[in-house]
C-alpha cells in the first residue's frame, strides 16, 4: 500500500503543475510578447492620405511634410503688438495698488488683471514669434519709460504720462478712484481695438487670434461693469 502511494504521488504533483502552474506561466509569456511588441507598433508613422480635387485620386503625403500656419494679415500683427502694450501699462498700473492703498475690492481686482494679462502677454509674443514677426519688450519698455507718448497716444484708451503721473503720487480713496477711473478708460480701449480688427477686411481669421480677441472683449467687459459697480460705492 505504502509503495503504491509512493507511485502516485509523482502523478498528483505533475498533475498539480499542470493544473496551475503551467496557465500562470502562459499569460505571463503572453503578458512579456504584448510588452515588447507595444513599442513597435507604437512606432509606426501614421499614413496621413490628402483628398483629391472632385474627379481626382487622393495623394498619401509623405511622413516628412510638417503643416505650416497661414500667414497673418498686417492687420493681425500689428493688433497682437499693439495689444502687448496696451497690456503692459495695465499691469504698470496695477503694480501700484499694494503701495498705494489698502482697499480690499481694489487689491483683489488689480491681482486679476495683473494675472491674466500677464498671461495674455505671454501668448501674443508666442504668437508672433511662431509666425516669424518682431516681438517688443513691451513689459521692459513701459518699465523704463522708453515709450514715447506720441506711442502710447496710438493706442487707445491708454492714459496719458500726466495721469499716470497723478496715479502714482495718489494714495487712499484717491489712488482707488483715479485707478478705477483710469482703468475704465483703459479697458474701453482695448474694446475699441478689438472692433477695429474685427472691422479690418481679412482681418481676425486666425483660430487663435480670433479666440483670444474675443476672450478680450468679454473678459474686459465684464472687469468694466464691475469698476462702474465699485466706483458707485465710494463716497
Amino acid at each position: 500500500m505504502v509503495n503504491h502511494l509512493c507511485h502516485m504521488r509523482p502523478l498528483f504533483v505533475m498533475r498539480t503543475f499542470a493544473i496551475r502552474v503551467l496557465p500562470r506561466i502562459a499569460c505571463a509569456l503572453a503578458a512579456f510578447v504584448c510588452l515588447f511588441s507595444i513599442p513597435l507598433y507604437a512606432q509606426t508613422a501614421p499614413v496621413v492620405v490628402q483628398p483629391g480635387a472632385p474627379g481626382k485620386p487622393t495623394r498619401t503625403l509623405p511622413p516628412t511634410m510638417r503643416a505650416t500656419l497661414p500667414p497673418a494679415s498686417t492687420a493681425d500683427v500689428q493688433f497682437m503688438q499693439g495689444m502687448i502694450v496696451h497690456h503692459a501699462q495695465a499691469v504698470e498700473m496695477t503694480a501700484l495698488i499694494e503701495s498705494h492703498t489698502e482697499n480690499r475690492e481694489v487689491r483683489s481686482l488689480g491681482a486679476r488683471i495683473s494675472r491674466s494679462q500677464s498671461d495674455e502677454i505671454k501668448f501674443m509674443k508666442r504668437w508672433l514669434a511662431s509666425r516669424g514677426q518682431p516681438v517688443s519688450d513691451a513689459m521692459s519698455d513701459m518699465a523704463h519709460s522708453h515709450m514715447s507718448h506720441e506711442h502710447m497716444a496710438l493706442m487707445p484708451g491708454m492714459l496719458s504720462g500726466e495721469q499716470m503721473e497723478a496715479l502714482r503720487k495718489a494714495s487712499g480713496h484717491e489712488f482707488d478712484r483715479l485707478f478705477l477711473t483710469g482703468m475704465i478708460q483703459h479697458h474701453g480701449g482695448a474694446l475699441t481695438m478689438v472692433k477695429d480688427l474685427f472691422d479690418t477686411a481679412g482681418a481676425g481669421q486666425d483660430a487663435e487670434l480670433f479666440n483670444f480677441a474675443t476672450d478680450v472683449d468679454s473678459g474686459q467687459r465684464a472687469e468694466i461693469r464691475i469698476m462702474q459697480n465699485m466706483l458707485k460705492k465710494k463716497p
